[in-house]
């Protein structure tokens, strides 16, 4: 298998489970190491150990990435275990769904702190160690495409019921990704976002499973669930191998004259 991030080194937010972790060990069979970056420091362990399990090397690193001095200390942990930084995947979330009328402040605020927020404050934060250093480079006649991705959602595009904060901060970090990619071209920085339709992670599972994230029972109630799924052309969701594939196309070589764009992975859902 041709390994297409051989020798680089990444970070994943959210990085322990659903498309992170898929993402992850993705990447580290394609030849990268990975600073795995998640709230849950059993599932950040399982991710490494897995990475590790197949001959690349990771470390996890472990807090709330709405404390505003933690996205600083996942990149400077990043560096300090490898040194560099090439890629960047602001995957990390969840939701806090309810109707509009009756989303409190701090409802709204959450979700468009760890969304949206957050990870400006990652991008920010590698400053030095993207921007700063591609401009050596650049000064050296060295050509080296660094990319960041942040994940988006269908509902950032066309808006989602019962998600006036979820379908916000989805739709900033659109608008984000745009301005990075305009801001950081000039340095071989290819900033994009992945808009994701109907992925099967723990927030799209049934919520009858009664999976909880945060003190809060997350899903989608099964009926509803099958009517979403009725809708989508292909009649099915999206596996999270399915997701971090396409996240690996915009951080490989494959996408270097891809830039300020959204990849719609979504199964033909576009009403």
């Amino acid at each position: 298998m041709t390994k297409l991030l051989e020798n680089q080194v990444a970070i994943v937010t959210g990085g322990g489970s659903g498309i992170g972790k898929a993402t992850a060990l993705l990447f580290a069979e394609h030849g990268a190491r990975v600073g795995v970056a998640d709230l849950d420091e059993k599932l950040a362990a399982e991710t490494v150990e897995e990475i590790k399990g197949i001959g690349s090397d990771a470390i996890a690193i472990c807090g709330n990435l709405r404390i505003p001095e933690f996205p600083k200390q996942i990149v400077e942990a990043t560096i300090s275990a490898f040194g560099r930084l090439d890629i960047l995947v602001n995957n990390a979330g969840y939701c806090l769904d309810g109707l509009l009328h009756k989303m409190s402040d701090e409802q709204f605020e959450e979700i468009l702190g760890i969304h949206l927020i957050s990870p400006f404050r990652m991008i920010r934060a590698a400053s030095p160690y993207m921007r700063d250093a591609a401009k050596k480079e650049i000064e050296q006649g060295i050509v080296h495409h660094r990319k960041i991705i942040n994940v988006s959602s269908v509902s950032g595009q066309r808006g989602n019921m019962g998600q006036a904060n979820y379908s916000s901060a989805k739709a900033g970090v659109i608008g984000l990704s745009k301005v990075v990619s305009q801001e950081w071209g000039q340095f071989n920085i290819n900033s994009n976002a992945v808009a994701f339709g109907f992925i099967d992670t723990r927030l799209t599972r049934p919520k009858e499973e009664g999976t909880v994230i945060n003190g809060e029972v997350v899903g989608i109630p099964e009926k509803v669930r099958n009517l979403l799924i009725n809708k989508i052309p292909q009649k099915r969701v999206g596996s999270v191998n399915e997701a971090a594939s396409a996240i690996l196309f915009l951080a490989s070589p494959l996408s270097n004259y891809v830039n300020g764009q959204v990849l719609s992975v979504n199964g033909g859902s576009y009403t």
